[in-house]
């Protein structure tokens, strides 16, 4: 996009033993558990629930701990004390939950989100504290991250307070083996992305970073295959021709 440069970044966390210890064992019905598994590895066929795995990966403590550290260091830097950061989850395997829970207990941080039984006129009242610039003081002190699921991937136009985004997991849509469908879930994480970066984006640089987990040791993880998966050339080019 003319005048404005798209930057991703991918914030590698490690896991501590005890969670690869967990997320090895919500590899449901797989033999051969390793950091290597993907969800292609999962049987639907066979039992095998995928689920279960997706799940874990997400509530692991270093991710929502990585997801803390990210918004603190992104509201430190220099003219961002009153920026807006969104986080986008795959609200499927709760984790939106997740990020919502770890920012919540952060003191002088906390979130925003968008309830399952609020009535539009809220929903719509809390997607402006976010389209809009503050005003009072007391519009300063709300909170300052806007967690969404990828569900409201599309349609939201949040450019003109926001450059800064955390995709908080890679997606992926799908319930084992072939069933995956990464042109689709590479579609929506550029949807994603296209609620900041977009025209009428007032800043020079739109951020998104992408947290990345991995084995105790650095193992690649689920993550990174996602990542890998979700960000090919070949399959974002398919992405933009399907939405065109």
């Amino acid at each position: 996009m003319e005048g404005i440069q798209l930057i991703e970044h991918r914030v590698k966390v490690r896991m501590s033993n005890e969670e690869g210890v967990l997320y090895k064992k919500s590899q449901s019905g797989i033999s051969k558990q390793s950091y290597a598994i993907t969800p292609e590895d999962f049987d639907p066929t066979a039992g095998h629930d995928v689920s279960k795995f997706l799940r874990q990966n997400a509530k692991l403590a270093c991710r929502g701990q990585k997801l803390v550290e990210l918004c603190k260091q992104i509201l430190s830097k220099e003219g961002n004390r009153n920026t807006k950061i969104i986080v986008f989850t795959d609200g499927r395997i709760g984790a939106g939950e997740v990020a919502r829970e770890f920012l919540i207990k952060e003191e002088g941080l906390g979130c925003t989100w968008l309830d399952a039984e609020d009535t539009v006129q809220v929903k719509n009242k809390k997607l402006a504290w976010y389209q809009y610039a503050d005003v009072t003081e007391k519009d300063k002190q709300r909170p300052r991250v806007l967690v969404l699921h990828f569900a409201h991937a599309a349609g939201l136009n949040l450019q003109a307070e926001c450059n800064n985004m955390i995709l908080f997991t890679p997606l992926y849509d799908g319930i084992g083996g072939t069933s995956g469908d990464a042109v689709s879930d590479a579609s929506t994480e550029l949807q994603a992305m296209g609620r900041v970066f977009r025209p009428g984006q007032p800043k020079s640089e739109v951020n998104v970073y992408r947290i990345e987990l991995l084995g105790p040791d650095g193992e690649e993880a689920l993550d990174t295959h996602l990542i890998r998966r979700n960000t090919d050339k070949e399959t974002i080019q398919m992405a933009v021709n399907a939405d065109d």
